[in-house]
């Protein structure tokens, strides 16, 4: 922290007129500099944003506070104040800010740099010069810019507004023309004794337990195939790896509806059990918990077993045959040979598709909205017994409008997925014993 002050008194003392002037007024110490081109641009920027924050930045960077003072009503002729839109606003004008700034400490480095340049003598670019140098050696820069804006608008903007709704009451009957006002009250209800938190504490649970579950069955169980195909007592090995690619290969809601209605009270797997003299079993039912969630593993790992056992028979290929031999000739057995040899390689080359696994599992939308989204399971709050956070997210935004409730979920998840990702990543063998395998 000293040091970065020194360095700015440094900055102040050696600076001259030109710089001064920037600070005063964008793009003034380049003209000063004799770069009127560039200056004119500066100067230009600077005033196309003091034109937005007059007209209407000021104003939306007061509303993202208040989120609207008036209360609209149609009966009276109120037009009133739609907070989500004035939050929308708000959020695009602090980056508009942000872009000031950005552009502001710019404009001051740049001619503290040119004018240092033109005191030494040197050749300063022109305007020409700039824009050539942006289309050849910084064309990255100009190619990046559209992408980037993109990226800002369609990801980054929806993801703060995300993020901002969770510490609001948005939701419910508060909606527009309901003023919104900002609150922890999302979070609260999650960890405050009450039905919405034992069923945040619940489900969050039972999805820890899934993704864990799932994740590392789906991984021995795609690596158990790999290595059996890889034996050279297997015959026909090119038609068994046919089969579980094909059930890869099919769309997954295909999968999911198919094994939805194979399960259902009318699907072929009851009739077969009513012809041969049993009752119809209630797979998928209200009271079908574990039966429910036992099936949710079976699907998931028809998904998911193939692409694991792809993955592994390619890692597998790569091992040096030799270290095996001389397994054998030490007297080491196969599991020890596994243990020792098969697993840490695989391991090492895979943390990262285990890693995305994890958080796949974790956020595994798809299973049991198909398989159970029309039940609502005692002891639940607006979810069933099989719902992941994902799906109790779906059900309490995009179903009952609990927006704000469905935000504060959304971080949870974010946070949950990653840490433990970080978490497992920077304890693995693929980060700190990088070159371990190579």
């Amino acid at each position: 922290m000293k040091n970065k002050i020194k360095k700015l008194a440094t900055f102040f003392r050696e600076s001259g007129k030109e710089t001064y002037a920037s600070m005063a007024f964008m793009g003034v110490g380049q003209i000063l500099n004799g770069q009127f081109g560039k200056g004119m641009l500066y100067m230009l920027t600077e005033i196309a944003f003091m034109l937005y924050f007059g007209f209407t930045g000021i104003t939306d960077i007061i509303g993202f506070f208040t989120l609207g003072t008036n209360k609209a009503d149609a009966w009276a002729g109120i037009v009133g104040d739609n907070s989500v839109i004035m939050l929308l606003r708000g959020i695009f004008a602090w980056i508009a800010l942000a872009g000031l700034i950005w552009m502001y400490i710019s404009n001051i480095k740049d001619a503290h740099f040119y004018a240092e340049e033109k005191h030494n003598n040197k050749m300063l670019p022109s305007l020409k010069n700039d824009i050539s140098s942006i289309l050849d050696k910084n064309f990255y820069k100009a190619a990046l810019f559209l992408p980037l804006l993109g990226v800002a608008v369609f990801n980054i903007l929806p993801i703060i507004f995300m993020i901002l709704i969770a510490f609001t009451n948005y939701g419910g009957k508060i909606v527009p023309p309901e003023l919104v006002d900002w609150t922890f009250d999302s979070f609260k209800k999650l960890v405050v004794l009450g039905e919405l938190s034992q069923s945040f504490v619940k489900i969050l649970g039972w999805n820890l337990l899934w993704a864990f579950a799932s994740t590392l069955f789906n991984y021995f169980a795609g690596l158990g195939l790999a290595l059996l195909y890889n034996k050279k007592c297997v015959k026909g090995k090119a038609i068994w790896r046919a089969f579980p690619i094909l059930a890869y290969a099919i769309p997954g809601f295909i999968t999911l509806l198919a094994f939805k209605y194979m399960f259902s009270n009318g699907g072929p797997i009851n009739n077969i059990i009513v012809d041969n003299g049993g009752q119809i079993i209630d797979f998928l039912g209200i009271n079908s918990k574990w039966m429910a969630r036992g099936i949710g593993f079976f699907i998931n790992a028809w998904l998911s077993v193939p692409s694991i056992m792809l993955l592994a028979t390619g890692v597998l290929s790569n091992i040096n045959n030799d270290l095996y031999e001389a397994a054998d000739i030490d007297g080491a057995s196969s599991f020890l040979q596994f243990r020792k040899i098969t697993l840490p390689f695989v391991i090492f080359s895979t943390t990262p598709v285990l890693i995305s696994q994890f958080i796949g599992n974790f956020n595994n939308f798809g299973v049991f909205f198909f398989l159970r989204s029309d039940v609502l399971s005692d002891g639940y709050f607006l979810a069933s017994d099989t719902d992941l956070l994902i799906n109790w997210l779906y059900r309490m935004s995009i179903d009952n409008n609990y927006y704000a409730i469905g935000a504060a979920i959304s971080l949870v998840i974010f946070a949950i997925t990653s840490i433990v990702s970080l978490s497992v990543y920077v304890r693995s063998a693929a980060y700190k014993k990088e070159d371990t395998f190579r």
